[in-house]
């Protein structure tokens, strides 16, 4: 039975790919920590412990500090590490940058070092998840690949890229066992609703305006959590130490395109209810340093990991619109600010 830790794993992409590693990889015992902060939900994991028992745990444990990371690590060994815990979005990074440093900069080099520490340094592999925007803007034309050089725009990329770079820098100065995926943008399930799908579909159901940066045409790579995830388990088994995969779908679309795709999934899912307007487009101003388009080049990671997205942009997005109109709860118990209430209730202060 492989022991594998999992950081912020109550978060979109983690728990998505707790669920799906705990089905296809029955020979593998989870432990989930996390600090729940405002994105980390503790119903994204709901039901793994009564359908798996043993093979999953959580643990509440902030990166952030030295103490926890060290009485996780100290305590267990554990076969691999995956890295999901991060601050991940551009406009609260923009308002307020030393949460970014604190969580993606210091709580991964407290993970690193507590790995170095207590680990078995040539046996715990450290899979670390990343991003595209490490890599700044692209113009119409190329790709990202991964010898590309970073060149962050935003306090959450340069965050982002200075996790990398300790990530690489362990592996080569204490030969820990690493190997980093920058991934494009991500959707599905479970995805928490500041971020761009989920936002709109939040703000369409509500009969809010759409609101859209600068003219709407800056261009984003999407791809699908559970091809995502694939990758990253792909990466974890087959990666080389020390190295870093791009993890894509090749399939770009302007914002414009993305804000309007959901509106037509929606009319058409909601064409019976009478209560339901079709929304409005409305064009804001840009937020600064807002990179015009990512585009990554995945061929390392299809031709050394045997990576292959199985699910497409329009099935995936048509899934994903109807997990939000089935899951309203979900969502709405979150910006009510009711889940942080419960978590109040269920950790005290900690809350």
């Amino acid at each position: 039975m492989k022991k594998i830790l999992v950081t912020g794993a109550a978060g979109f992409i983690g728990s998505n790919f707790v669920r799906r590693v705990l089905d296809l990889r029955p020979d593998w015992e989870i432990l989930v920590v996390d600090a729940l902060t405002y994105a980390g939900n503790l119903e994204n994991l709901s039901g793994l412990k009564e359908k798996h028992g043993a093979r999953y745990r959580f643990e509440r444990a902030d990166i952030r500090k030295t103490e926890d990371v060290e009485k996780v690590l100290r305590d267990e060994k554990f076969d691999g590490v995956f890295h999901f815990a991060a601050e991940s979005h551009v406009d609260r990074s923009i308002l307020g940058p030393l949460t970014f440093v604190e969580t993606n900069v210091l709580g991964t080099v407290n993970l690193l070092e507590a790995v170095r520490k207590y680990q078995d340094i040539a046996g715990t592999r450290f899979l670390h998840i990343s991003t595209d925007e490490v890599y700044g803007a692209l113009g119409k034309d190329g790709f990202f690949t991964e010898t590309t050089p970073l060149n962050p725009s935003s306090p959450y990329s340069a965050s982002k890229a200075s996790s990398d770079m300790f990530v690489l820098a362990y592996h080569r100065t204490y030969r820990l066992d690493t190997v980093i995926t920058r991934c494009c943008n991500n959707y599905g399930p479970l995805q928490f609703p500041e971020k761009l799908i989920p936002f709109m579909i939040k703000r369409a159901l509500y009969g809010e305006p759409l609101p859209v940066y600068g003219d709407g045409k800056n261009v984003r790579d999407w791809i699908h959590v559970d091809d995502h995830n694939d990758g990253t388990l792909l990466a974890f088994e087959k990666g080389k130490p020390g190295e870093v995969y791009n993890l894509g779908s090749r399939c770009e679309k302007n914002n414009i395109e993305i804000v309007t795709l959901i509106i037509e999934k929606l009319s058409a899912l909601m064409r019976e209810r009478e209560d339901f307007r079709t929304p409005e487009i409305a064009f804001v101003k840009d937020r600064p340093g807002h990179d015009f388009r990512y585009a990554i080049d995945p061929a390392k990671a299809e031709s050394e990991l045997g990576f292959s997205p199985a699910v497409s942009f329009e099935d995936g997005m048509e899934r994903t619109v109807r997990w939000y109109l089935e899951n309203r709860g979900w969502w709405e118990k979150i910006i009510s600010g009711e889940y942080m209430e419960f978590v109040k209730k269920l950790y005290g202060e900690k809350g």
